[in-house]
């Protein structure tokens, strides 16, 4: 489920039409600036205050709106609407997870690894093996796809929910969804004199090393070897050595000696693994020295794909990647860098995280000056993350009634929030200064934001009410993947962050429950009762609303989404082990993480934002507009199975 090398893709072939229309609008272009995150009430909020003026400038003198988002309003299903123009029932992302239903197992739901016969690019050479391929499962055609078939060139750096990406002749870096090296979303290492139990330890791994005569020497852990039958984990020797009076140490791996000062972060060092004889693959790392002394702390962050010789489809065309790396340098390739999790975990602080955020910030800014330089016509979209991951880890410190509100703490970055939006504002000045009365600017993010102050364990809500069974009564919980769970006495459960399956004869592996009326009623019975549960710590309803899929969803794959979608309210979210399909014990709790702030509320409570210079028709736009109101501008009409409709007034 976790392994990737290389990547099957789909091939689309230019339409008829295509000189005609790469003749005609070849002069019209479209820049789209897509702002993780970025919340309405904050935006508007910021703006009046005058702390962004080119956004302020930009809403005065175009048009400014929330923007719907997606039920449930994910990133990866957010993002598959607007690259798509369709709801999730026609691109069939539902959530970050999905689920095989014959074996209740999860796997990741915009790609999925399959077995099969292929090759491992190292270098120059093609060696064939027995491995696993990884899928784009998002379905329909992406709009760049249809510019690129109707002769429109286009760009798009960094778009979520497009690895791999489909082949095409548009230039396209993968973003949200791309792997480490080690085909996870991204494992960072911990080397540290302190005892850490690493089974408490999630999306990383703890070393624990001890100095001799001030040096120690230790491992950097590497991909699987596709040439041992075992596939045993590959590594490198990696040598540290302390300063004996100042805080500096020496960091020596491959052919790389870093010498960093604590607190200090290093450039990109390439490594390389050994398979066999002249096989082997790079990768690329960031080493962060936390502590000198007296307690030794390094965070090594997670191996990235090596940009100038990827080992996975990352890039169209393949070599694209490449050609970004010669202009801005090594870059972070893994989809979701900022790693919250070393920050929720302590393996990162506040600042090293606002450093780290800051330096990938500046990574894509980078990105956006080379492309807007070659930007003569045709369609360039560039992704910026960073108001996500910032409001994910910092909106406790703006919000009084979360429960991991440090008074303290709050002073010193309460700010971070405003000043990362004032950031995001400086970038679209720039961006504005580069475009011509013949550009169409738009500038939106994908979903809002908000406070997760408390957490629902929907599992053992399901559990409480005689919805999920256990096979062992004695015991009063269930591990990950319902391993406690008799779904031969099961009717209903729970995997992913919004969603929630009928145990359905003859779908499941161990359906029980018979399709037509008696799956209808108890549908209605579920939907009643979720929307009245109340928190009794605090007297609120926790669900806004529950929704039949069908009440959301048209197109080719509803019936693969979930059968309930949970809307919740504000300050309430699923937990972490409701993901995960966990039944704990209890109902609720505080949350107390760093990760302090969500979206994953009902898609009404938390649209997104449309900013254009030009005036917006619509009254409700939506993320599945965009792709229609993309091709408006070239004169192309929407693909057939798209339900998203062009949102501007007239033609320019």
């Amino acid at each position: 489920m976790r392994r990737f090398i290389l990547l099957i893709v789909f091939f689309i072939v230019a339409v008829s039409s295509t000189a005609a229309a790469g003749t005609a609008e070849d002069s019209r272009k479209v820049l789209i600036l897509g702002f993780d995150g970025m919340d309405p009430v904050l935006l508007e909020k910021y703006m009046e205050k005058g702390l962004m003026p080119n956004f302020k400038r930009l809403a005065d003198e175009g048009d400014f709106k929330p923007l719907t988002t997606s039920m449930p309003p994910q990133s990866p299903v957010a993002w598959s609407n607007l690259i798509t123009g369709m709801n999730p029932g026609g691109h069939g992302i539902f959530d970050f997870i999905a689920r095989d239903p014959k074996n209740y197992l999860p796997y990741l739901s915009t790609s999925k690894t399959i077995g099969g016969k292929s090759s491992l690019k190292l270098g120059d050479w093609i060696i064939p093996f027995s491995k696993a391929e990884t899928l784009l499962l998002r379905k329909g055609k992406a709009f760049w796809e249809i510019l690129d078939d109707n002769g429109i060139p286009a760009t798009v750096v960094k778009i979520p929910a497009n690895f791999p990406p489909n082949k095409t002749g548009a230039k396209t870096l993968s973003g949200m969804g791309t792997p480490d090296i080690l085909g996870t979303y991204g494992t960072f290492t911990f080397y540290t004199t302190r005892k850490i139990d690493n089974t408490e330890v999630t999306s990383g791994k703890a070393v624990n090393v001890q100095f001799s005569n001030y040096s120690v020497k230790t491992k950097l852990t590497g991909p699987p070897n596709p040439f041992r039958a075992d596939k045993a984990e590959t590594s490198l020797e990696l040598k540290i050595t302390v300063d004996p009076e100042n805080p500096v140490a020496l960091i020596q791996v491959d052919d790389n000696e870093i010498l960093l000062k604590e607190g200090e972060w290093s450039d990109w060092a390439k490594v390389e693994f050994k398979f066999a004889p002249l096989q082997s693959l790079t990768g690329i790392c960031r080493f962060y020295l936390m502590k000198a002394r007296p307690d030794f702390e390094l965070y090594v962050s997670p191996i990235n794909i090596d940009p100038f010789n990827p080992s996975a489809v990352i890039s169209t065309p393949d070599d694209y990647s490449a050609q970004m790396a010669d202009k801005v340098g090594y870059f972070y390739t893994q989809g979701m860098p900022e790693d919250t999790k070393a920050l929720d975990q302590d393996f990162l602080h506040n600042d090293d995280f606002l450093e780290l955020s800051e330096f990938i910030k500046d990574e894509r800014i980078r990105m956006l000056d080379i492309e807007m330089k070659q930007f003569d016509s045709g369609l360039l979209f560039v992704y910026f993350p960073t108001t996500d991951p910032v409001q994910h880890m910092f909106w406790r410190n703006i919000d009084k009634k979360h429960p991991a509100y440090n008074p303290k703490e709050a002073e010193e970055y309460s700010d971070t929030i405003r000043n990362t939006y004032i950031a995001m504002d400086a970038i679209l000045e720039n961006a504005v200064k580069k475009i011509d009365d013949n550009t169409t600017l738009i500038v939106l993010s994908d979903h809002g934001f908000g406070s997760f102050r408390r957490y629902f364990h929907l599992n053992t809500w399901l559990k409480e009410n005689g919805y999920i069974n256990f096979a062992d009564k004695n015991l009063k919980s269930s591990g990950a993947f319902f391993e406690n769970v008799d779904f031969r006495q099961t009717r209903a459960y729970a995997l992913g962050f919004n969603g929630i399956y009928i145990n359905l004869r003859g779908r499941e592996g161990i359906g029980v429950v018979p399709d037509g009326s008696e799956k209808e009623k108890l549908l209605d019975e579920l939907v009643k009762k979720l929307e009245a549960v109340i928190d009794p710590a605090t007297g609120d309803r926790v669900i806004n609303k529950v929704y039949k899929r069908r009440e959301l969803y048209t197109g080719k794959y509803v019936e693969d989404a979930p059968d309930l979608l949970i809307g919740y309210n504000r300050g309430y979210r699923a937990s972490w082990e409701t993901a995960l399909g966990k039944v704990p014990e209890g109902l609720f709790g505080d949350n107390m993480k760093k990760w302090s702030g969500t979206h994953l509320w009902d898609y009404r409570l938390v649209p997104g934002v449309i900013l254009a210079n030009r005036k917006i028709k619509s009254e409700h736009p939506a993320l599945y507009d965009i792709a229609p109101t993309i091709l408006k501008e070239f004169g192309i009409k929407k693909d057939k199975d798209m339900v998203g409709e062009p949102v501007f007034r007239k033609e320019r």
